[in-house]
Parts: C-alpha cells; structure tokens; sequence
C-alpha cells in the first residue's frame, strides 16, 4: 500500500533549473532516510543526495554546489532542486524511502516509478 510519487520531471536547457518531489504516502510509520538516484541509459544506477530525518545531507561529487535536497517530514516529502543543469546530468531520477512502513519489526526501502530529466539545448 505503501507508495511513492515523483513528479516535476521535464526537458531543461543546459545551466536551467528544475525542482522534483517525491511524495510518499500509504502505510507509513517512520521514514528515516530518503534520498534520490538516477541511472543513464547503459550506466549503473547512482546515489545522488541523501537525507536523514534530522536533515543530514549527503551528495555526489557530481552535484556538490548545484543540487540541493529537503524534506518535509509532515508531508513525507521529499525534494531535489537542481540549478545549473548539464547534459550529463540526464537520466531517469528514482526516489527512495527507508523506515518502518506497517510493521514496525522491519525496516523496508520503497522506490518511485521514476522521473525522466534532460538537459539539452
């Protein structure tokens, strides 16, 4: 039951901005972690940002200085603004959530269907 919603995917001009969500909803107690991904046609999947609950950040060196996470626990929500837009940084971007979802004796991760971005002038 438990599901995660991306949206604010697009096509972006090179050095252009774009801000995703990533709202999560259904059976949920507790979200510790949630964080963004992305995987380019033929390339591995990749960490992009992460964050905790408390609001610890973590990013790729690749996004260091451009891309900017947050959440809003109340909404179980997650985002990801994007500034300065390269063409590399085209992919399909995935959302993820760690915690407790129904059962609070395990700890499970969720994954959104993912959001295409691409830069390209």
């Amino acid at each position: 039951q438990v599901q995660l919603v991306e949206s604010g995917g697009g096509l972006v001009q090179p050095g252009g901005s774009l801000r995703l969500s990533c709202a999560a909803s259904g059976s949920i107690l507790l979200i510790y972690n949630m964080a963004w991904y992305r995987q380019a046609p033929g390339k591995q999947r990749e960490l992009v940002a992460s964050i905790t609950r408390g609001g610890s950040t973590n990013y790729a060196d690749s996004v260091k200085g451009r891309f900017t996470i947050s959440r809003d626990n109340a909404k179980n929500t997650a985002y990801l603004q994007m500034v300065s837009l390269k063409p590399e940084d085209t992919a399909v971007y995935y959302c993820n959530a760690n915690g407790h979802f129904t059962n609070w004796a395990t700890r499970d991760d969720y994954w959104g269907q993912g959001t295409q971005v691409t830069v390209s002038s």
